[in-house]
């Protein structure tokens, strides 16, 4: 059915007028403002972790508008790539800032999509009904990561060179197909001019245009079931308290009162980008390494090579898993299957089936190469985030209502992702490989025992409303 116009008094201001203007031409674009900003009803007491995701959202901008100026100087060849980028940091007018805001936002990006993804982990931001919100971000992740490492390539430094032709060289350990499926990323048979231009292909184009549609998903699928809260109670449910006009009286518009809201937030974030951006872009070769100011150099192999720090942890658990390690992994589905058969209360079928199962997987791992299955961990480690609303069987969303030793678990599951992304920046050593295997074994368990330990202890009574302590 046609729109109808909205007739305005002559005598109105200039502004109501255009605004009656473009409102009866594009009545969709104020009916999505309505929905997603001034009428949606967020929690009022969101604190200070609600602010990484709108964070996330400033650093993707930053990211593709450095991205769009850096692109019209870079040359995607291997003879060139590398003085395009030299050329960008010294002859183009504040070439050498664009490079260091986009170095930077990658850093920053990770730092607050971690940050985010701990808020939910905390809050329960994944439970029903946000397991596809959840799952979307997840996916973002994903995608971010793919979008790193394609980006890492292109300066055509010595560490960018290494740690591509490390990372594409893992692929060459899947059974059967992995040879071939290394020569199809790589698009040669060593990492080259071919490489380089079809990870700038992906980096440019595909992944941003996979990166947007997600983020938009995310956001639509948040909108359409409302946001979590620290109480992890529901506003919006079908008992709580609404005022005349059926709007949650737990929440307030999300504009103006989050958006002006943010504004500290985004202020104090970029205080915090700009010191790093103008005093320290390479952050101790945390952020730039030092041997990515060197052209990369196919004959001379860096002493060490790893990957950036957001990628660290997950580094760690690959080279965790070792020929030594597989008998440890080994014992660990024996067990498994062992109290699937005796302690669960699956139906016979499903024993058999998982029995059955946890024989073909021993099998598997002790007659597959460990570089393989340490691939295998390594994409698991990303993967199991995805089952995450389905493994916390918890009575109840937020930490702030579970056991008090929760929060010890959830404290050493932090404490040892930062000790394995430590590691995965230090050159392997007996010690270093001993914790990050023992980390490895912490962080599936965390995950794979979560259906066991999230329902152990009494949780605190939930109140019936949001807790929340206005600004004076």
């Amino acid at each position: 059915m046609a729109h109808e116009f909205k007739e305005i008094d002559p005598n109105a201001a200039t502004g109501a007028k255009v605004k009656n203007w473009f409102e009866n031409r594009f009545p969709s674009a104020f009916a999505g403002y309505k929905m997603h900003m001034s009428e949606y009803y967020a929690p009022k007491n969101f604190n200070f972790w609600y602010i990484f995701g709108s964070l996330a959202l400033l650093v993707l901008v930053i990211q593709i508008v450095t991205g769009i100026f850096l692109v019209m100087h870079y040359k995607p060849d291997a003879e060139k790539a590398f003085a395009s980028v030299e050329y960008i940091m010294r002859d183009v007018p504040w070439g050498w800032l664009i490079r260091y805001m986009h170095s930077t936002g990658a850093s920053a990006f990770f730092v607050v999509v971690y940050l985010h993804m701990f808020r939910g982990l905390l809050y329960g931001s994944y439970r029903k009904p946000r397991e596809l919100v959840w799952i979307f971000g997840c996916a973002i992740f994903l995608a971010l990561m793919a979008e790193a490492f394609m980006g890492y390539l292109l300066p055509w430094g010595q560490m960018s060179y290494w740690g591509a032709q490390v990372i594409v060289n893992l692929f060459a350990a899947v059974p059967v197909i992995g040879p071939d499926l290394a020569i199809l990323i790589r698009g040669d048979y060593v990492v080259g001019d071919a490489t380089l231009n079809r990870f700038f292909s992906f980096h440019v184009i595909a992944v941003p245009l996979v990166l947007l549609g997600l983020v938009v998903a995310h956001l639509l699928a948040l909108h359409d079931v409302g946001s979590n809260n620290p109480d992890g109670i529901e506003i919006k449910a079908p008992n709580a308290p609404k005022d005349a006009n059926g709007n949650p009286l737990d929440g307030v518009p999300f504009h103006p009162y989050y958006t002006v809201h943010d504004i500290f937030g985004v202020a104090v974030f970029l205080f915090l980008f700009s010191a790093v951006v103008f005093f320290a872009p390479e952050f101790g070769g945390y952020f730039l390494e030092y041997n990515n100011f060197i052209p990369a150099d196919p004959l001379k192999t860096p002493a060490h090579i790893a990957p950036v720090w957001y990628f660290t942890p997950f580094y760690s658990m690959l080279r965790a898993i070792t020929a030594e390690m597989m008998y440890v992994l080994v014992g660990c589905v024996v067990l498994a299957a062992l109290l699937a058969l005796f302690k669960s209360k699956m139906a016979g079928l499903f024993k058999l089936v998982a029995v059955v199962a946890a024989a073909v997987a021993v099998v598997l791992m002790l007659s597959i190469d460990a570089k393989f299955w340490g691939v295998v961990v390594m994409g698991g480690a990303v993967v199991i985030l995805f089952a995450l609303p389905w493994l916390d069987c918890s009575p109840v969303k937020s930490i702030r209502y579970r056991p008090t030793w929760h929060k010890y678990v959830y404290a050493v599951f932090v404490i040892n992702f930062v000790i394995l992304a430590y590691l995965g920046v230090q050159p392997p050593s007996p010690m270093g490989e001993r914790v990050s295997q023992v980390g490895t074994l912490f962080y599936f368990g965390f995950f794979l025992l979560m259906p066991w330990w999230s329902q152990l202890g009494t949780p605190k009574p939930v109140p019936d409303r949001v807790t929340f302590k206005p600004h004076h």
